[in-house]
């Protein structure tokens, strides 16, 4: 996973990318394909954001967190809902391409009822 990191009204320090790193090389076992993320860490007042743009073949994700704790705890709750909208993107694949159509099932016994 090609990662590039912007600091925004922040020092950067290797630590923090070193964090950054180790979970988001995580989520790259995830996928299929090659991806790439572009992370956007900035300080407002007493808040902490972290951003991300995904890229991978056909999946796009977008993420934002807000934390008045720390960088770190932003950055875990980022990956924690990248890996979410990753999972729920291939079980959607998995049920599109293994033909089990749920609501088209549940339709054909609401119509045999009648």
């Amino acid at each position: 996973m090609q990662i590039s990191i912007t600091h925004k009204n922040l020092d950067s320090s290797d630590a923090v990318k070193a964090h950054i790193h180790e979970k988001f090389e995580k989520l790259d076992k995830m996928l299929d394909y090659p991806a790439d993320a572009h992370i956007v860490l900035s300080a407002e007042k007493l808040r902490h954001i972290a951003d991300v743009n995904l890229f991978c073949d056909k999946i796009k994700i977008h993420a934002r967190e807000e934390t008045e704790n720390n960088l770190y705890s932003a950055i875990d709750a980022l990956a924690d809902k990248v890996r979410l909208q990753i999972r729920k993107y291939k079980d959607k694949q998995r049920r599109h391409l293994s033909g089990g159509k749920e609501s088209i099932k549940a339709g054909d016994i609401a119509t045999e009822s009648f």
